[in-house]
């Protein structure tokens, strides 16, 4: 019922955009920075690269949120080598927002092949006007062992038919998601498998330290309950795009894996569907190392 409630919310206070309106933003913006990202860090280290590109809030996780700028200011350099490729992106119609996510290889010892760690990434983009580009906002990623096969693209432009008009009051929108995202927070800790159920997106992808990115509500659900999982999470923080079709949140859980309890840091990309109903598109754990 409270789901339905907000749901209702988002649909009378922002009115559709006509469908015949062209799509203004295009995925391969992101994809795009993505890459130069990853060049930038080749040619100038992973400090300087990740000063470069952060948005003026942009955050990392070490081991708890933090701005990037006071993160990578606070230390002389990050040793080792770091690529990664986008394989999973989205934009939003008006290209205020967007996330790209995909594989990742850390080298500390460029001279030993031994020495990789493998891993996934997930970052959030949001366009700065001043620099008139997309900076970096969130990211995070987790480790796993070495993928068995490579991932396949996944790069979908924008549904304008999803988008609806910006809200004269921008604090609105963000209260929607930011009740959204506290509701499903909610229920997790009523049942872990039927607020899954409930709200993943029927395309939704689900990352989990010590394992390949999983996809698919039905595949995501069998990996909950054979992991033995229940979560109980705090909302920290919240965005949304203008055209109102993309969003995120971010926040803490602790999470119990069969007899095993641990901290970790979440954050949730959130879309909008064809009724106007909002669904996890993408949800990534990383677990809290001090």
């Amino acid at each position: 019922m409270r789901r339905t409630l907000l749901i209702a919310a988002a649909i009378l206070t922002y009115p559709i955009f006509a469908s015949a309106q062209k799509t203004v933003a295009d995925v391969n913006q992101v994809v795009e920075a993505e890459k130069s990202f990853d060049k930038l860090v080749e040619h100038r280290g992973i400090k300087d690269a990740f000063l470069a590109v952060a948005d003026p809030e942009g955050i990392v996780f070490k081991p708890h949120v933090i701005k990037i700028t006071d993160f990578y200011n606070s230390i002389d350099k990050q040793p080792g080598s770091l690529k990664w490729e986008p394989k999973f992106a989205r934009i939003s119609a008006n290209g205020d927002l967007a996330f790209t996510a995909g594989p990742y290889i850390y080298q500390n010892d460029k001279s030993n092949d031994d020495d990789k760690v493998y891993g996934d990434y997930v970052s959030v983009w949001h366009f700065d006007q001043t620099d008139n580009k997309l900076k970096l906002l969130i990211d995070l990623g987790i480790q796993h062992p070495e993928p068995e096969q490579s991932e396949i693209p996944d790069f979908r432009q924008p549904d304008t038919a999803k988008a609806t008009a910006p809200s004269k009051d921008p604090f609105n929108g963000k209260g929607i998601i930011l009740n959204t995202d506290k509701v499903f927070n909610h229920e997790l800790t009523v049942s872990t498998i039927a607020s899954y159920k409930e709200f993943l997106s029927p395309e939704g992808r689900y990352y989990f330290p010590g394992f390949e990115p999983i996809t698919g509500p039905d595949k995501i659900m069998k990996f909950i309950d054979n992991e033995g999982i229940s979560i109980s999470a705090q909302t920290i923080n919240v965005g949304r795009s203008t055209s109102n079709d993309l969003a995120y949140s971010y926040g803490t859980a602790r999470i119990r894996k069969g007899a095993i309890v641990s901290d970790y840091n979440y954050v949730r990309v959130w879309e909008i569907d064809a009724s106007h109903k909002w669904n996890i598109l993408l949800e990534v754990f990383s677990a809290v190392e001090q």
